[in-house]
Protein backbone atom coordinates (compact mmCIF):
# COMPACT_ATOMS: atom_id res chain seq x y z
CA UNK A 1 0.00 0.00 0.00
CA UNK A 2 1.53 3.41 -0.71
CA UNK A 3 1.16 6.48 0.77
CA UNK A 4 2.09 9.64 -1.32
CA UNK A 5 5.12 7.83 -2.44
CA UNK A 6 6.14 5.95 0.96
CA UNK A 7 4.30 2.71 1.68
CA UNK A 8 3.41 1.75 5.35
CA UNK A 9 6.02 -0.20 6.38
CA UNK A 10 8.40 2.43 5.88
CA UNK A 11 6.03 4.94 7.77
CA UNK A 12 6.18 2.27 10.55
CA UNK A 13 9.47 1.46 10.74
CA UNK A 14 10.26 5.69 11.07
CA UNK A 15 8.06 5.76 14.02
CA UNK A 16 7.85 2.54 15.51
CA UNK A 17 11.05 0.88 15.08
CA UNK A 18 13.11 4.25 16.41
CA UNK A 19 14.88 3.67 19.56
CA UNK A 20 14.93 7.13 20.88
CA UNK A 21 10.89 7.29 20.53
CA UNK A 22 10.53 3.88 22.16
CA UNK A 23 12.72 4.89 24.74
CA UNK A 24 10.39 8.34 25.34
CA UNK A 25 11.98 10.77 24.03
CA UNK A 26 9.66 13.56 23.32
CA UNK A 27 9.41 16.90 21.49
CA UNK A 28 9.69 18.66 24.90
CA UNK A 29 12.98 17.19 24.92
CA UNK A 30 14.45 18.56 21.94
CA UNK A 31 12.64 21.74 22.78
CA UNK A 32 14.89 21.72 25.87
CA UNK A 33 18.21 20.59 24.93
CA UNK A 34 18.09 23.23 22.03
CA UNK A 35 17.32 25.94 24.54
CA UNK A 36 20.34 24.40 26.89
CA UNK A 37 22.19 25.00 24.47
CA UNK A 38 21.00 28.58 23.02
CA UNK A 39 21.39 30.23 26.40
CA UNK A 40 24.10 28.34 28.14
CA UNK A 41 22.66 27.20 31.40
CA UNK A 42 19.90 24.80 32.52
CA UNK A 43 18.02 28.10 34.81
CA UNK A 44 17.50 30.12 32.20
CA UNK A 45 16.60 27.73 29.89
CA UNK A 46 13.98 26.96 32.33
CA UNK A 47 12.96 30.24 32.41
CA UNK A 48 12.24 30.26 28.82
CA UNK A 49 10.61 27.67 28.23
CA UNK A 50 8.19 28.72 31.76
CA UNK A 51 8.76 25.91 34.05
CA UNK A 52 11.08 25.48 37.34
CA UNK A 53 14.45 25.02 37.28
CA UNK A 54 14.29 21.00 38.69
CA UNK A 55 11.26 20.30 36.65
CA UNK A 56 14.08 21.38 33.94
CA UNK A 57 17.05 19.54 35.54
CA UNK A 58 14.41 16.16 35.59
CA UNK A 59 14.01 16.33 31.92
CA UNK A 60 17.62 17.07 30.76
CA UNK A 61 18.45 13.90 33.62
CA UNK A 62 15.28 11.89 31.20
CA UNK A 63 17.42 12.55 28.08
CA UNK A 64 20.02 11.38 29.54
CA UNK A 65 18.88 8.22 30.17
CA UNK A 66 17.51 7.83 27.15
CA UNK A 67 20.27 8.06 25.26
CA UNK A 68 22.72 6.71 27.88
CA UNK A 69 25.69 9.49 27.75
CA UNK A 70 26.09 12.74 28.94
CA UNK A 71 24.48 15.83 26.80
CA UNK A 72 25.61 18.57 28.78
CA UNK A 73 28.60 19.28 31.81
CA UNK A 74 29.41 21.96 33.50
CA UNK A 75 31.42 25.11 32.65
CA UNK A 76 32.68 28.12 34.35
CA UNK A 77 29.44 30.04 33.25
CA UNK A 78 27.13 27.46 33.39
CA UNK A 79 26.84 24.11 31.28
CA UNK A 80 28.09 23.39 27.94
CA UNK A 81 27.01 20.47 25.34
CA UNK A 82 28.75 17.64 24.78
CA UNK A 83 29.98 16.27 21.94
CA UNK A 84 26.73 13.87 22.05
CA UNK A 85 24.76 16.92 22.78
CA UNK A 86 26.09 18.81 19.88
CA UNK A 87 24.90 15.96 17.83
CA UNK A 88 21.48 15.91 18.95
CA UNK A 89 20.92 19.33 19.45
CA UNK A 90 21.95 20.04 15.65
CA UNK A 91 19.25 17.13 14.82
CA UNK A 92 16.75 18.35 16.97
CA UNK A 93 16.66 22.16 15.66
CA UNK A 94 15.81 20.83 12.21
CA UNK A 95 13.04 19.07 13.12
CA UNK A 96 11.64 21.42 15.46
CA UNK A 97 12.04 24.30 12.30
CA UNK A 98 10.31 21.15 10.05
CA UNK A 99 7.71 21.16 12.32
CA UNK A 100 7.31 25.26 12.82
CA UNK A 101 7.32 25.11 8.84
CA UNK A 102 4.40 22.70 8.93
CA UNK A 103 2.28 24.57 11.35
CA UNK A 104 2.62 27.62 9.33
CA UNK A 105 2.03 25.66 6.02
CA UNK A 106 -1.41 24.20 7.27
CA UNK A 107 -2.12 27.67 8.99
CA UNK A 108 -1.85 29.53 6.08
CA UNK A 109 -4.34 27.10 3.69
CA UNK A 110 -6.47 26.98 6.45
CA UNK A 111 -6.90 30.59 5.93
CA UNK A 112 -6.12 31.50 2.69
CA UNK A 113 -3.79 34.10 3.74
CA UNK A 114 -0.69 35.42 1.92
CA UNK A 115 1.81 33.70 5.00
CA UNK A 116 4.22 34.81 7.67
CA UNK A 117 7.68 35.63 7.51
CA UNK A 118 9.86 36.30 10.24
CA UNK A 119 12.87 38.48 9.41
CA UNK A 120 15.69 40.67 11.04
CA UNK A 121 17.77 42.88 10.09
CA UNK A 122 20.07 45.43 11.64
CA UNK A 123 19.59 49.15 11.48
CA UNK A 124 20.84 50.49 8.12
CA UNK A 125 18.91 48.25 5.48
CA UNK A 126 15.99 47.85 7.90
CA UNK A 127 15.00 51.64 6.72
CA UNK A 128 16.85 51.17 3.16
CA UNK A 129 15.83 47.87 2.42
CA UNK A 130 13.19 46.36 4.19
CA UNK A 131 10.93 49.10 3.61
CA UNK A 132 10.67 49.71 0.11
CA UNK A 133 10.58 45.80 0.25
CA UNK A 134 7.67 45.82 2.30
CA UNK A 135 5.77 48.76 0.92
CA UNK A 136 6.00 45.99 -3.02
CA UNK A 137 5.33 42.71 -1.22
CA UNK A 138 1.92 44.01 0.26
CA UNK A 139 0.90 44.79 -2.86
CA UNK A 140 2.39 41.83 -4.73
CA UNK A 141 1.03 39.36 -2.05
CA UNK A 142 -2.32 40.20 -0.43
CA UNK A 143 -2.71 39.11 2.94
CA UNK A 144 0.92 38.65 3.70
CA UNK A 145 2.37 39.16 7.49
CA UNK A 146 5.68 40.35 8.00
CA UNK A 147 7.30 40.12 11.58
CA UNK A 148 10.52 42.24 11.50
CA UNK A 149 13.26 42.34 14.26
CA UNK A 150 15.94 45.21 14.26
CA UNK A 151 18.88 44.38 16.80
CA UNK A 152 22.75 43.38 16.42
CA UNK A 153 24.07 40.71 14.26
CA UNK A 154 25.51 39.00 17.63
CA UNK A 155 21.57 38.74 18.25
CA UNK A 156 19.76 38.26 14.74
CA UNK A 157 22.16 35.24 14.12
CA UNK A 158 21.12 33.47 17.13
CA UNK A 159 17.49 34.13 16.58
CA UNK A 160 18.53 32.53 12.91
CA UNK A 161 19.96 29.71 13.87
CA UNK A 162 16.82 29.26 16.55
CA UNK A 163 14.54 28.89 13.36
CA UNK A 164 12.88 32.33 14.82
CA UNK A 165 13.74 34.14 11.80
CA UNK A 166 13.50 32.87 7.77
CA UNK A 167 15.78 35.25 7.26
CA UNK A 168 17.91 38.12 8.46
CA UNK A 169 20.10 41.12 6.86
CA UNK A 170 23.53 41.49 8.93
CA UNK A 171 26.90 39.98 9.70
CA UNK A 172 28.03 36.62 10.68
CA UNK A 173 29.70 36.65 14.59
CA UNK A 174 33.06 36.24 14.81
CA UNK A 175 32.09 33.57 17.59
CA UNK A 176 29.83 31.36 15.01
CA UNK A 177 30.86 28.78 12.51
CA UNK A 178 30.07 30.69 9.04
CA UNK A 179 29.60 27.31 7.52
CA UNK A 180 26.02 27.14 9.13
CA UNK A 181 24.94 29.34 6.80
CA UNK A 182 24.43 30.62 3.51
CA UNK A 183 25.43 34.72 2.52
CA UNK A 184 25.15 37.29 0.07
CA UNK A 185 26.74 40.62 0.24
CA UNK A 186 24.40 43.27 -0.64
CA UNK A 187 25.41 46.94 0.78
CA UNK A 188 27.79 48.32 3.73
CA UNK A 189 26.66 49.92 6.37
CA UNK A 190 27.36 54.22 6.51
CA UNK A 191 27.83 55.00 10.12
CA UNK A 192 27.74 59.16 11.24
CA UNK A 193 28.09 60.89 14.91
CA UNK A 194 24.37 62.57 16.21
CA UNK A 195 24.53 65.71 18.11
CA UNK A 196 21.76 67.89 19.93
CA UNK A 197 21.03 71.17 17.77
CA UNK A 198 23.15 73.52 19.89
CA UNK A 199 25.74 71.50 20.22
CA UNK A 200 29.23 73.36 20.98
CA UNK A 201 31.05 71.13 18.30
CA UNK A 202 28.57 72.51 15.74
CA UNK A 203 29.88 76.09 15.69
CA UNK A 204 33.39 74.79 14.13
CA UNK A 205 32.62 71.87 11.51
CA UNK A 206 33.98 69.77 10.77
CA UNK A 207 34.84 68.57 14.21
CA UNK A 208 38.39 67.01 15.09
CA UNK A 209 38.56 63.22 16.24
CA UNK A 210 40.77 64.86 19.35
CA UNK A 211 37.56 67.09 20.29
CA UNK A 212 35.35 64.19 20.29
CA UNK A 213 36.78 62.30 23.30
CA UNK A 214 36.07 64.75 25.61
CA UNK A 215 32.62 64.42 25.70
CA UNK A 216 30.37 61.64 27.22
CA UNK A 217 29.27 59.12 24.79
CA UNK A 218 25.88 56.76 23.96
CA UNK A 219 27.58 53.73 23.09
CA UNK A 220 25.61 49.99 22.21
CA UNK A 221 26.67 47.34 24.55
CA UNK A 222 30.43 46.85 24.38
CA UNK A 223 31.30 44.13 21.26
CA UNK A 224 28.55 45.57 19.38
CA UNK A 225 30.03 46.18 15.60
CA UNK A 226 29.63 49.69 15.64
CA UNK A 227 30.77 50.66 19.00
CA UNK A 228 34.09 48.60 17.63
CA UNK A 229 34.44 50.56 14.29
CA UNK A 230 34.38 54.22 16.45
CA UNK A 231 36.64 52.84 18.93
CA UNK A 232 38.82 51.83 16.07
CA UNK A 233 38.93 54.90 14.46
CA UNK A 234 39.83 56.43 18.15
CA UNK A 235 42.92 53.78 18.35
CA UNK A 236 43.94 53.85 15.23
CA UNK A 237 44.44 57.89 15.13
CA UNK A 238 46.29 57.77 18.46
CA UNK A 239 43.11 59.42 20.76
CA UNK A 240 42.45 58.77 24.02
CA UNK A 241 38.57 56.82 24.39
CA UNK A 242 36.03 58.40 25.54
CA UNK A 243 35.89 58.70 29.45
CA UNK A 244 32.28 58.81 29.97
CA UNK A 245 30.00 56.67 28.24
CA UNK A 246 26.62 55.31 28.95
CA UNK A 247 25.62 51.82 27.28
CA UNK A 248 22.31 50.94 25.67
CA UNK A 249 20.85 48.66 22.79
CA UNK A 250 17.89 51.16 22.82
CA UNK A 251 17.78 53.64 20.11
CA UNK A 252 15.15 56.00 21.26
CA UNK A 253 17.05 56.07 24.85
CA UNK A 254 20.11 56.90 23.35
CA UNK A 255 18.28 59.33 20.85
CA UNK A 256 16.72 60.87 24.07
CA UNK A 257 19.76 61.09 25.54
CA UNK A 258 21.13 63.17 22.84
CA UNK A 259 18.69 65.69 22.71
CA UNK A 260 18.94 66.68 26.66
CA UNK A 261 23.07 66.65 26.78
CA UNK A 262 25.96 67.06 25.33
CA UNK A 263 26.71 63.97 24.71
CA UNK A 264 27.58 62.23 21.32
CA UNK A 265 26.12 59.04 19.83
CA UNK A 266 27.55 57.46 16.57
CA UNK A 267 24.57 55.60 15.12
CA UNK A 268 23.51 54.38 10.88
CA UNK A 269 23.30 56.58 8.79
CA UNK A 270 19.73 56.00 7.00
CA UNK A 271 18.70 55.75 10.84
CA UNK A 272 20.53 59.06 11.62
CA UNK A 273 19.08 60.94 8.31
CA UNK A 274 15.38 59.23 9.45
CA UNK A 275 15.45 61.25 12.42
CA UNK A 276 17.70 64.64 12.41
CA UNK A 277 14.81 67.27 11.19
CA UNK A 278 11.99 65.50 11.74
CA UNK A 279 9.14 67.77 13.31
CA UNK A 280 9.31 66.48 17.14
CA UNK A 281 11.66 66.42 20.09
CA UNK A 282 14.05 64.12 17.97
CA UNK A 283 14.29 66.80 15.18
CA UNK A 284 16.31 68.65 17.88
CA UNK A 285 19.11 66.01 16.61
CA UNK A 286 21.67 67.38 14.12
CA UNK A 287 24.13 64.80 12.25
CA UNK A 288 27.84 66.29 13.19
CA UNK A 289 29.93 66.56 9.91
CA UNK A 290 33.88 65.28 10.68
CA UNK A 291 36.98 65.19 9.05
CA UNK A 292 37.06 61.40 8.94
CA UNK A 293 34.03 59.12 7.58
CA UNK A 294 32.45 55.92 9.58
CA UNK A 295 31.90 52.93 7.85
CA UNK A 296 30.86 49.47 9.12
CA UNK A 297 31.60 46.53 7.60
CA UNK A 298 29.67 44.58 4.71
CA UNK A 299 26.25 43.26 5.28
CA UNK A 300 24.49 40.47 3.89
CA UNK A 301 21.49 38.33 3.47
CA UNK A 302 21.74 35.10 5.31
CA UNK A 303 19.84 31.87 5.76
CA UNK A 304 20.71 28.93 7.46
CA UNK A 305 22.50 26.20 4.98
CA UNK A 306 20.40 23.58 3.46
CA UNK A 307 16.94 25.27 4.38
CA UNK A 308 14.60 26.08 2.03
CA UNK A 309 12.55 29.31 2.13
CA UNK A 310 8.35 29.08 2.26
CA UNK A 311 7.17 30.84 -0.87
CA UNK A 312 6.14 34.48 1.60
CA UNK A 313 9.37 34.71 2.65
CA UNK A 314 11.61 33.56 -0.52
CA UNK A 315 9.17 36.63 -2.43
CA UNK A 316 10.65 39.36 0.55
CA UNK A 317 14.09 37.89 0.29
CA UNK A 318 13.79 38.17 -3.63
CA UNK A 319 12.43 41.85 -3.32
CA UNK A 320 14.89 42.97 -0.58
CA UNK A 321 17.83 41.91 -3.30
CA UNK A 322 16.49 44.02 -5.84
CA UNK A 323 16.47 46.51 -3.58
CA UNK A 324 20.07 46.12 -2.73
CA UNK A 325 20.97 46.31 -6.15
CA UNK A 326 18.57 49.12 -7.55
CA UNK A 327 20.53 51.26 -4.72
CA UNK A 328 23.89 49.96 -5.66
CA UNK A 329 23.19 51.12 -9.28
CA UNK A 330 22.12 54.70 -8.08
CA UNK A 331 24.70 54.68 -5.70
Amino acid sequence: MERNGTNSFEFLSLTEDNPLLRAGLKMAHLRMLVTIEEHGQVSAAAAALHMTQPAASRMLSEMEAIVKTPLCQRASRGVVLTQFGEALAKRAKKILLELREASRELAQMKSGGGGSVFIGSVTAPAISLVVPALRKAMDTYPGIEVNVQVETSNVLARELLAARHDFVIGRIPDDIDPALFNAHEIGVERACLLVRKDHPLLENPPAKLEDLSQYDWVFQPPGALLRRTMEDVFLAHGVALPRNVINTPSIVLTLAIVTQTNAIAPLAYEMAEFVSGQHSPMGDIRILPTEFDLSVKPYSLIVTKDRALPPSAQLLYDLVLEESRSLTWTE
